[in-house]
């Protein structure tokens, strides 16, 4: 389900080897990824694996509250699921969940890509709810895409950018 009012592309293509695809309520295969208690400490600030029931509520109150996507590499002819994004006005949580495809710089072009889509839906800005201080990469994956700190949470900062 997209935001209210707009369409939700199946595909944003962000280069020959990088795509997002909008979530169609399939998503067994991204359990393995959350059964990983240190991703799963970065995104909940808690080591407590998913299971598929927490996952799919995840995933649906995502899809609910703005766009749902699968951050997808090019693998063969084809393209196979690394990752997840959600898009909204006030959250944008990302998660690189095959590990080969960390600290290659996949988060900040998925982030600009949806940087582009919110210019072009007339957002002003973007925000992140909370990244934790003991997240590093999504601090630098974020600041790097022009996002700054601009308030204090329990347990680290809430982002926000400026288009």
């Amino acid at each position: 389900m997209a935001i209210q009012g707009i369409d939700q592309p199946t595909y944003i293509q962000i280069n020959e080897t990088l795509r997002l695809r909008r979530y169609d309520g399939t998503a067994d295969f991204a359990l393995a990824w959350y059964q990983d208690p240190e991703l799963v400490y970065l995104v909940d600030g808690v080591k407590k694996p998913y299971d598929r029931e927490t996952l799919y509520n995840m995933y649906n109150y995502l899809d609910r509250h703005g766009e749902l996507y699968f951050i997808e590499a090019r693998a063969g002819d084809g393209f196979v699921p690394i990752g997840d994004v959600a898009f909204s006005g006030t959250d944008l949580p990302i998660v690189i969940g095959v590990p080969e495809y960390r600290g290659r710089g996949v988060g900040r072009q998925v982030i600009r890509a949806l940087m582009d889509r919110g210019r072009q839906l007339g957002c002003r800005t973007l925000g992140v709810r909370e990244i934790y201080d003991f997240n590093d990469a999504s601090i630098r994956c974020f600041t790097a895409c022009g996002f700054k700190p601009v308030e204090r949470t329990d347990k680290g900062w809430r982002y926000e950018a400026t288009l």
